[in-house]
């Protein structure tokens, strides 16, 4: 009997070296929803100062800031996704979207024999 095949396809952006991929994605969506890295970092179980250096990197690569931050007072701090990461993220997702639909018509086409 034969087992189900399937396949993965993973979505990276590069310049000189990697720069963009689905974890700085994850994070950042995450500080987009909570609004700090350190509660992003939290609840992806990563180490603030890991999150910190995979913020700066990946700002290192692309040439533009990804987060503004606020100091902390009576309120606390906070981050906030710069419009030009927004735009980026936007522009990362919805490529990532189409790739994963047309590899998915790819696969059935070619694979169909197998599923």
């Amino acid at each position: 009997m034969e087992t189900k095949m399937t396949y993965n396809l993973s979505c990276r952006l590069f310049t000189d070296a990697k720069c963009f991929g689905p974890g700085v994605a994850q994070l950042l969506h995450a500080v987009q929803q909570l609004h700090s890295l350190r509660a992003a970092a939290l609840s992806m179980d990563m180490a603030y100062s890991k999150a910190w250096t995979i913020v700066k990197n990946s700002e290192k690569a692309l040439g533009f800031p990804l987060l503004t931050s606020t100091t902390g007072g009576k309120g606390g701090g906070g981050a906030a996704l710069t419009p030009r990461c927004v735009q980026l993220l936007d522009a990362y997702d919805s490529f990532c979207k189409r790739l994963q639909n047309a590899a998915a018509a790819l696969f059935d086409e070619e694979f169909s024999d197998f599923l």
